[in-house]
């Protein structure tokens, strides 16, 4: 595992937004929100936490499987989410599980922010009033944080999710630098994401898994960053 500090964090342009960071083992949330919900989020973080353990426990195989588990309508929601979401993708459900996490605590939290900013491992759910830009960090590439994705207040809630076989501790089979995806659901995006790294191995892919990104249902777009070659598809607007 690449040991990455989180340098990235320090680039937030938060606004009047009061951010903080709830950290419980694996899970470190870097949140951005009107009033400081630390406690909420907490909270929050803590009970879902607690439903994937719980799950896990119960059934090992969701946490190892590389490959879609079977539909279970007995699991909590969050599981559920997970699931089907990976399921749309081809991979197992943990591929989902950092932008599920900020999706759940996200939409805990926007019963008491109407603007909030979550960001877990490089997953972001966010919700906004205001007009944002979102850098793409994609580790040693020349192209990291000159690729930016203009957020609008109507097309959120959204999911930006980014898978990376250079940075940080994701598992892929491919080598891109940087398959960031777009969606409604961050859970979705994060599945997304990494079904569509794995197929970056090399400049040729880059079109290939563009294509095949976007036969994903509720896909809104994608970005694929490799060394210094990049490709987008879909309904985004980007500025460098």
């Amino acid at each position: 595992m690449i040991h990455e500090e989180r340098t990235y964090r320090l680039l937030v342009n938060k606004g009047n937004l009061v951010s903080y960071q709830v950290k419980i083992e694996q899970s470190d949330l870097f949140i951005s929100s009107d009033t400081n919900l630390f406690s909420h989020a907490e909270h929050s973080l803590q009970q879902h936490r607690f439903f994937l353990e719980n799950y896990i426990r119960r059934h090992p195989k969701f946490q190892t499987s590389l490959l879609p588990v079977p539909k279970d309508d007995t699991a909590p929601p969050i599981v559920r989410n997970m699931i089907d979401k990976s399921r749309f993708c081809g991979v197992g459900p943990m591929a989902a599980v950092a932008g599920a996490v900020a999706e759940y605590v996200g939409c805990d939290l926007l019963k008491f922010s109407e603007n909030c900013i979550i960001e877990n491992g490089g997953d972001i759910f966010l919700h906004s009033k205001n007009r944002l830009i979102v850098s793409v960090y994609a580790g040693e590439s020349t192209l990291s944080y000159k690729v930016n994705l203009i957020v609008k207040p109507e097309d959120t809630p959204l999911g930006i999710c980014t898978s990376s076989a250079t940075v940080g501790p994701s598992l892929s089979f491919g080598k891109a630098d940087a398959v960031c995806v777009i969606s409604q659901s961050a859970t979705l995006a994060d599945a997304a994401a990494s079904a569509i790294g794995n197929r970056v191995k090399s400049k040729s892919d880059i079109r290939k898994a563009l294509k095949f990104g976007m036969t994903i249902p509720d896909i809104k777009g994608i970005i694929i960053i490799l060394g210094p070659e990049m490709g987008a598809i879909g309904d985004i607007e980007l500025t460098r």
